[in-house]
C-alpha cells in the first residue's frame, strides 16, 4: 500500500532542496495520490505556477510522433517495414535507401543527426549561426542534415536521433496533407481531451504558459526564447499540462489512439542503448527482473525538463514537469523508491 503522506513529504523535501519550479502530479489506479506545485511561470511578473500551467516538454513528445505514424499504418498508408525511399518524396543522396520506418522510430536507422549528442551537448549552440526565429517548419531542419553521410548501417545499433523524428514528421505531413503539428493536435490531443496542450510558438505563447529559464552559476538567468526553435515539431517542443499528460496516458493505454495490437507493439522493447535502457516506438521502457517496471518519456532543452511514466505493476502514473533545466529526475527517483 502506497503511503501518500510519506511520498508527498519526500517529494517536498527534494523540491525544496533542488529549488524546483514546476508541477508534480501522481495518480494511483486512476485516483489522485498527490499533486504539488512550486515556482514561477513568469519570474519577471512573479506569476506562480499552477496545476494547469502549460510547460514545454522537449523530446517528451516523440511519442506523439510514434502514435501518428502508428495511426497511418493502421489506415493502410504504409507499413513499419516500408523503406524511406517508398514513403517520402525527398532525396537523401548519402543515405542507405533501405532505411525503414521502424528503424527511424527506434533510433536504429543510422541517419545523421542535426544535434548529435556524441559531438555536442549545448542545444542552444545550434542557433549561433542559424537564426532560431527562422525554425518554424520541419523542412527548415533539412539543410542541417539532409546531405550528411550515414553514421552506421541501418539496424546496426541504437543511437538516439532527433533528425530521424524530423523525417518521420515529414512522412506524416506527406500522407495527411497538413502540418505535423495540426495532425497531432487534431488526431491525438483532441481525442485525448488535451484541451490545454499544443505546439505553441515561443513568440505567441497563450496565457498560463510557463517561460523556460536558463540559470547561470552566478545567480543570473535568461529566458530560453533564443535557445529553442520558434515552434516545436516531430522531434520535440510541444507544450502540455500535467493533467493533460495523464489524459494522454489514459487514452494510449485505453486503446483510444491505436488498436490494442499496435499499442502493445509500440510498448514492446525493440532496441537498447549501451546501458541496457530499452526503447519501443518513441518511448523508453525500463525492465526490472525481466518485467516492465515503467514505460516513460522524457525531454530536456534549454529551460525545459520533463519526465513522465506509467508503472503498470503499481498502477501509478507520474508527471514531473519544469520550466528549468533540471529537477524531474531526483523527484522521479524519490517516487520510485516508494514503489520498491
Amino acid at each position: 500500500m502506497l503511503d501518500a503522506v510519506k511520498i508527498t513529504e519526500k517529494v517536498r523535501e527534494v523540491m525544496e532542496d533542488k529549488d524546483f519550479s514546476g508541477v508534480v502530479l501522481c495518480k494511483h489506479h486512476g485516483q489522485p495520490l498527490f499533486q504539488m506545485v512550486r515556482g514561477y511561470a513568469s519570474r519577471s511578473d512573479e506569476l506562480v505556477n499552477n496545476i494547469n500551467t502549460r510547460f514545454g516538454i522537449a523530446s517528451g513528445c516523440k511519442l506523439f510522433t510514434a502514435v501518428s505514424i502508428g495511426q497511418l499504418v493502421e489506415q493502410g498508408k504504409f507499413t513499419l517495414e516500408s523503406t524511406l525511399k517508398d514513403v517520402l518524396n525527398l532525396t537523401f543522396p548519402a543515405w542507405d535507401p533501405e532505411i525503414t520506418v521502424h528503424q527511424l522510430l527506434t533510433h536504429t536507422s543510422g541517419v545523421p543527426d542535426y544535434f548529435d549528442e556524441d559531438v555536442m551537448d549545448d542545444f542552444s549552440a545550434l542557433w549561433k549561426d542559424r537564426p532560431v526565429y527562422t525554425m518554424r517548419n520541419l523542412s527548415d531542419f533539412l539543410p542541417m542534415f539532409q546531405d550528411l553521410p550515414m553514421k552506421f548501417a541501418p539496424g546496426q545499433q541504437f543511437h538516439y536521433n532527433n533528425a530521424a523524428f524530423i523525417v518521420l514528421g515529414l512522412i506524416v505531413e506527406q500522407y495527411t496533407g497538413v502540418a505535423f503539428t495540426t495532425c497531432v493536435e487534431e488526431h491525438i490531443f483532441k481525442r485525448c481531451g488535451m484541451q490545454d496542450s499544443g505546439y505553441f510558438k515561443t513568440d505567441q505563447l497563450p496565457r498560463n504558459t510557463a517561460t523556460g529559464y536558463i540559470d547561470a552559476d552566478d545567480g543570473t538567468w535568461t529566458s530560453n526564447i533564443f535557445s529553442i526553435p520558434v515552434q516545436g515539431g516531430s522531434d520535440g517542443g510541444a507544450y502540455v499540462t500535467a493533467p493533460d499528460m495523464i489524459r494522454f496516458w489514459d487514452a494510449l493505454l485505453g486503446y483510444t489512439l491505436l488498436s490494442e495490437e499496435m499499442t502493445r507493439y509500440l510498448l514492446t522493447p525493440h532496441a537498447h542503448d549501451e546501458d541496457e535502457a530499452y526503447y519501443g516506438l518513441g518511448i523508453w521502457i525500463e525492465l526490472r527482473e525481466n518485467e516492465v517496471f515503467k514505460t516513460h518519456v522524457m525531454g530536456f532543452d534549454p529551460g525545459v525538463s520533463f519526465m513522465s511514466g506509467v508503472y503498470p505493476k503499481h498502477g501509478v502514473q507520474l508527471v514531473v514537469i519544469s520550466n528549468q533545466e533540471s529537477g524531474p529526475y531526483p523527484i522521479t527517483l524519490a517516487v520510485e523508491e516508494a514503489l520498491v
